[in-house]
């Protein structure tokens, strides 16, 4: 039975750290169900039980992003259940540690898969059900900045307002194959598979929100947020912030007001800031 009146949040990767926290906030901000969601059901099911812990009610469900039939599984399981989605933040993502041993192709191939065109295979099989007014936040990172791409080219291309989504898809297969191949840092891009991953994600949301403006449901908002040096397991527990400040900024552009017009299709700071991707 669709449940017809009743809103609906979904954050990726939710079990722990800043996607956690972001839950947490909007089981007690979003009046609507949340979706605690991760790939692994006893680690999602132990963070849900936390939260029941402190009064709030959260719901669960499998959603591996790296994993095609997983996402389209979930998608299955919103249509049949909900009028459409009202929040979406993609926050699941993957880092390698500095001190990995993983050659960096294979880190490359692996970051490029989840970060990239994991987050992409959600918006394929999630966009169709955004309701109007649905607002979408897409996790980037300082690392995500256009100036960590050393290449001109490269950064003219990432930045113009003609950039579809497939040239930013074979810009990032072109990065894991140069990187194969060894010549990534000749070609101008980035040593970091995570920082190539996350320009893609801030490239995409401003292809994104070009695409919502032309769409027929109202007033669909897309913003990309850097959510600060956060101490989470992704960052080795050295970022200076709490997991709580770290979800601010997202559950701040995850609940804008209707009608915003100011926070469209931007790069943000933790501090809720607009930055200019080309120049920060």
């Amino acid at each position: 039975m669709i449940l017809a009146n009743t809103r609906l949040a979904i954050v990726t990767g939710s079990n722990k750290g800043i996607g956690y926290a972001i839950v947490k906030d909007l089981c007690e901000r979003f009046d609507g169900d949340v979706y605690l969601t991760a790939r692994d059901v006893g680690r999602g099911e132990a963070a849900v039980g936390r939260l029941n812990e402190l009064g709030l009610k959260p719901k669960f469900h499998q959603l591996d992003v790296s994993d095609t039939s997983s996402v389209y599984v979930f998608a299955k399981f919103v249509a049949e259940n909900y009028a459409g989605i009202d929040v979406l933040v993609n926050n699941a993502a993957i880092a390698f540690k500095k001190a990995a041993t993983e050659p960096f192709d294979v880190q490359a191939e692996e970051t490029i898969r989840i970060n990239y065109f994991g987050l992409r295979t959600v918006c394929d099989a999630l966009f169709p059900l955004l309701v109007p007014g649905a607002r979408v936040v897409n996790l980037s990172s300082s690392a995500g900045r256009l100036s960590l791409i050393p290449g001109e080219d490269l950064r003219r291309t990432l930045s113009s307002p003609l950039l579809t989504l497939d040239q930013l898809d074979t810009l990032m297969r072109q990065f894991v194959e140069k990187a194969k191949d060894g010549v990534h840092e000749q070609s101008g891009l980035s040593s970091s598979a995570y920082s190539v991953s996350k320009v893609g994600v801030t490239a995409l949301t401003f292809i994104q929100q070009r695409a919502f403006d032309e769409d027929p449901r109202t007033d669909i908002v897309i913003n990309s947020v850097h959510p600060g040096y956060v101490d989470t397991d992704m960052t080795s527990h050295k970022g200076p912030l709490t997991i709580e400040q770290g979800a601010e900024a997202p559950v701040y552009l995850s609940l804008l007001p209707a009608g915003e017009q100011n926070v469209k299709g931007r790069y943000v700071w933790f501090d809720k800031t607009i930055k200019d991707w080309c120049e920060c």
